[in-house]
């Protein structure tokens, strides 16, 4: 296999770059400062191939690999960034490597650091013990990869059910820095992505995958006293034709906690409590109409879904067809759930942020809070943002 990715090779210009990444590396290149091209990198994920067998090696990293460079015939190491990773391949899988990693188990007889190599975003770039020292420097300095930003591959689904289903889990894509529409070979790495798989879906093989998919899917797991307590409103609002008055929500949620027990019935308050909160703070920040609230958190388990989809096809616990069938039934599923993605987003960070404030309290859940406000914002009103661009529905 090698480590080329769709774009081929070629001027720079010819081909679009996949994603922000590879359009600022090569930016940084075409200016010619070594220290820019050497701070961009320490702020992006980096990726090396690596054999499946040689992965699955308990307590076993595989040396970088070394290729040679006809232009300078040097022996070189090879990285990826991000948008250059090559279509999915059941026996290849890549691992990520920081730039401070990269340093600190160089080579002792290589002197070329190849980024992307034979693409048009390359970058070859001097890996001398002195400037292994400035790779260093540079990672401690600016603390690794970015997070919190919207990656998009331009080569990626950005139109049709495809990308509806994958922009679902666009907020844990936002907040890891990963790129949001992509089935491929790796969502973080394949170590990363099986380990969380592990913890905390507790997924160690295709059919525990199988199974806790089919759970999200079925919304089982974002909490049944919190849809309950939602649900019971939702009866209510339609029954009467606006939105209840806390007071009547809240004598409404008692009576249909009647026979549970009392614990259900101390949750269910704490979750009225909780979501009345976020609402309000909702309103007070513009993200939510003076009049909206919110009916689900379907789409917690439905967002959370695409994401263990992705690490799955990571992982090798599916495969490209069958992921991208269970994620256009997952756009499916939102879809007849909600009616925008405004709505959903909101259902997203509701569910993220009363599960928060039940295990820490609202005020340790303030951070959750902003972030999650954060990433609204990104999706709901970034001009390149999948939720500006893809329409709820084939009608919308």
């Amino acid at each position: 296999m090698t480590t080329g990715n769709r774009a081929g090779t070629g001027a720079v210009g010819t081909v679009p770059p996949p994603t922000e990444i590879e359009r600022a590396l090569s930016a940084a290149v075409g200016a010619g400062g070594a220290d820019a091209v050497v701070e961009l990198l320490a702020r992006t994920r980096l990726y090396v191939l690596v054999a499946r067998l040689h992965a699955d090696i308990p307590g076993w990293t595989a040396p970088l690999p070394t290729i040679r460079d006809e232009a300078t015939r040097r022996t070189c190491v090879p990285v990826l960034t991000q948008g250059m990773l090559p279509p999915w391949h059941p026996e290849w899988v890549f691992r990520e490597v920081g730039l401070g990693e990269l340093a600190r188990t160089w080579p002792y007889d290589v002197r070329r650091l190849a980024v992307n190599h034979g693409t048009p975003y390359a970058a070859m770039v001097d890996a001398r013990p002195g400037r292994l020292k400035a790779w260093l420097k540079a990672a401690e300095r600016l603390g690794g990869p970015e997070r919190g930003v919207l990656l998009t591959d331009g080569g990626g689904p950005l139109h049709g059910p495809l990308a509806h289903g994958l922009a679902l889990g666009a907020h844990l894509a936002v907040t890891n820095g990963l790129i949001w529409n992509r089935l491929g070979a790796a969502y973080e790495d394949y170590a990363a992505d099986r380990a969380r798989l592990r913890r905390p879906w507790g997924i160690q093989h295709r059919a525990e995958y199988r199974d806790r998919l089919a759970s999200l899917m079925k919304n089982q797991l974002v909490g049944r006293v919190q849809e309950a307590v939602l649900r019971t409103r939702h009866t209510l609002a339609v029954r009467t034709g606006r939105t209840p008055a806390r007071e009547e929500w809240a004598e409404a949620v008692g009576r249909a906690f009647t026979a549970r027990d009392a614990g259900d019935r101390a949750l269910a308050e704490r979750s009225l409590h909780h979501i009345a909160l976020y609402e309000d703070k909702l309103r007070a920040d513009g993200a939510l109409a003076p009049d909206g609230r919110v009916d689900t958190l379907a789409a917690f388990d439905l967002g959370r879904a695409v994401n263990v989809v992705r690490l799955a096809l990571g992982a090798r616990y599916t495969d490209p067809y069958e992921a991208e069938q269970d994620v256009l039934r997952l756009g499916a599923l939102a879809q007849s759930a909600y009616s925008s993605w405004p709505d959903f987003s909101l259902g997203y960070l509701m569910a993220r942020l009363v599960h928060r404030a039940e295990d820490d309290g609202p005020e340790v859940a303030e951070a959750t809070y902003q972030q999650s406000l954060a990433e609204h914002r990104t999706l709901t009103q970034d001009p390149a943002g999948p939720y500006r661009n893809l329409p709820w529905s084939r009608t919308s």
